[in-house]
């Protein structure tokens, strides 16, 4: 029986979400900076764990000025 990366208890057949080549329980699946619950596929990975495109992984790991104003901005790295 898998076991779900987030709280390590078994993942059972019916309550079972597949993402990141791992079985999830479906509450169990949440973005890891603000706790939103995702749908499988639909969301973001960085080192395997999960986040929501926008605006958390965006934010993280997007280029460097993303959503806080103006061009001037950004920064390039």
């Amino acid at each position: 029986m898998p076991k779900c990366p987030k709280c390590q208890k078994e993942v059972y057949f019916a309550e079972r979400v597949s993402s990141l080549g791992k079985d999830w329980h479906r509450p169990c699946l949440k973005c890891e900076k603000c706790n939103k619950t995702l749908s499988a596929g639909s969301h973001a990975e960085h080192e395997g764990k999960p986040y929501c495109h926008n605006p958390c992984y965006s934010a993280l790991y997007g280029p460097g000025g993303f959503g806080r104003g103006g061009a001037e901005s950004y920064t390039y790295k």
